[in-house]
């Protein structure tokens, strides 16, 4: 089984499906979720989540938001 994202703005949902990996602006860093990462709520940069489906790299750039990782769920609010 993947990750489940889903992505969403105020305006819009931007993506939800299955990805193989979210990599995001943390506001300690940049970190990476994988398969089974320990449950997590943190706030977002600016900067770009990048995720990957099937062989192919997608990205988008935020100016700020949260995460919610729990049961292979990665949640993103961000503002676009």
């Amino acid at each position: 089984m993947a990750l489940l994202l889903k992505i969403v703005s105020p305006e819009k949902k931007v993506f939800e499906g299955e990805v193989a990996s979210v990599v995001v602006p943390g506001t300690a860093g940049r970190f990476e979720v994988l398969e089974h990462h320990a449950p997590i709520v943190s706030s977002l940069e600016q900067g770009e989540v990048a995720y990957t489906v099937g062989q192919e790299t997608h990205s988008i750039a935020i100016h700020g938001g949260f995460i919610l990782v729990k049961k292979n769920e990665v949640s993103l609010c961000v503002e676009l």
